[in-house]
């Protein structure tokens, strides 16, 4: 049988370039909003989180209906994968095209759940690093939520640290899983 290489590391440094690009704006240039800006948010957001996340979240999917070999903690990566990559296409587009943020409110409960799941998941398996990026995850839905239905630039700006921070998390994921599968070492976390 065939040995099956999951991309995680590509999942992650998207989401993680992502995260730092639409952290770091919502941090240090919190008023940035004019067109120009949403339209270059926009574009790293449908690339580099979406793409990358949709990308290997497809492959791992297919990967475990073909080749069965991928341990089944693997399904949970799959799902989220996939999930968040197509969130972060409608994140992008709805930005590039500037339509309201209102409706992300809603969309930041069902991702909580996803987030809850995949932090349970992940701790389940003892898999500590990756449970940890969900739990950031859930900090950033828990706040989103929120930040959205009061209409509050104190919980966004929240949650563009929340971001920030899982941006870099996701940098060391990244390091940590290239090194680890390219040159058998492992990073400590």
């Amino acid at each position: 049988m065939t040995s099956v290489l999951p991309p995680v590391a590509v999942g992650f440094f998207g989401l993680g370039i992502g995260y730092l690009v639409y952290g770091g704006m919502g941090l240090f240039y919190p008023t940035k909003t004019d067109e120009s800006t949403n339209k270059s948010l926009a574009v790293w957001g449908l690339w580099m989180p979406g793409f990358m996340q949709f990308l290997t979240g497809i492959y791992i999917l297919i990967a475990i209906s073909i080749y069965r070999e991928l341990p089944s903690v693997f399904y949970m990566a799959g799902v989220a994968f996939t999930a968040y990559g197509v969130h972060w296409f409608a994140l992008g587009w709805k930005r590039y095209i500037g339509s309201s943020n209102l409706p992300d409110a809603f969309m930041a409960l069902g991702f909580l759940v996803l987030s809850v799941l995949g932090a349970f998941v992940f701790g389940y398996v003892h898999d500590y690093p990756v449970m940890i990026l969900f739990v950031i995850l859930i900090f950033v839905y828990a706040t989103e939520a929120p930040a959205r239905f009061l209409n509050s630039p104190t919980l966004s700006r929240l949650v563009s640290l929340w971001q920030f921070i899982g941006g870099w998390w996701l940098m060391y994921l990244t390091i940590a899983t290239v090194v680890d599968l390219a040159l058998g070492l492992s990073l400590p976390v």
